[in-house]
């Protein structure tokens, strides 16, 4: 087999040009500047999604008597659009030019609300998920049937176990204090290599 010295070299020749143009380009500095955003409370774009949503309830509420349970109904949801977008506009949430307001997640403190709360308590939720189905796991696991107490649930077990594992993170940091809530090497089977 005859080696093509020349399309070899030029395609060498090709592969260091281009890696030496990648290596070159350097990446673009992110700025996290939100000098195009604006308080929800100065936008005009969101005032006026707050008169369009209210606008369109009250024109709900026109077809409606106002004594019947659907003119009330449409009321408080009224009472809550309002509520909402004075909310939005008295935190410190910014907007976009079309006037929603907009999640900062850039780990400054004055933007905290925004994303470092809820997601402490999503994952609080999430534990507390994963702890209860451990919970029932095991309780499970030393069942006479532990295969079917698996996929049939106790009803009073799982709803008895789920209201006991609010205070998960405290049951979490006692079993890892006992050394209960991980499994010994000896338990977890290695495949031989």
């Amino acid at each position: 087999m005859k080696l093509n010295t020349k399309s070899l070299l030029s395609k060498l020749i090709l592969c260091t040009v281009l890696s030496g143009s990648i290596m070159n380009t350097g990446p673009q500095v992110a700025n996290a500047d939100f000098n195009n955003l604006t308080p929800c409370k100065d936008s005009k774009a969101f005032q006026k999604r707050q008169a369009t949503a209210v606008k369109k309830l009250e024109n709900r509420l026109k077809l409606y008597n106002p004594e019947t349970k659907e003119a009330k109904f449409l009321e408080k949801e009224i009472e809550a659009t309002k509520a909402r977008f004075t909310r939005y506009g008295s935190t410190n949430l910014l907007c976009g030019k079309e006037g929603l307001p907009r999640i900062i997640a850039s780990g400054q403190w004055d933007h905290a609300n925004e994303f470092i709360i809820p997601g402490l308590i999503f994952l609080y939720i999430t534990g507390w998920i994963g702890w209860v189905g451990r919970k029932y796991v095991r309780y499970a696991s030393t069942t006479s049937n532990a295969f079917e107490n698996e996929i049939i649930i106790n009803v009073p077990v799982a709803l008895a176990i789920m209201n006991s594992g609010f205070l998960w993170p405290v049951d979490a940091w006692k079993e890892f204090a006992t050394g209960d809530l991980l499994a010994s090497d000896d338990d977890i089977t290695v495949s031989p290599r």
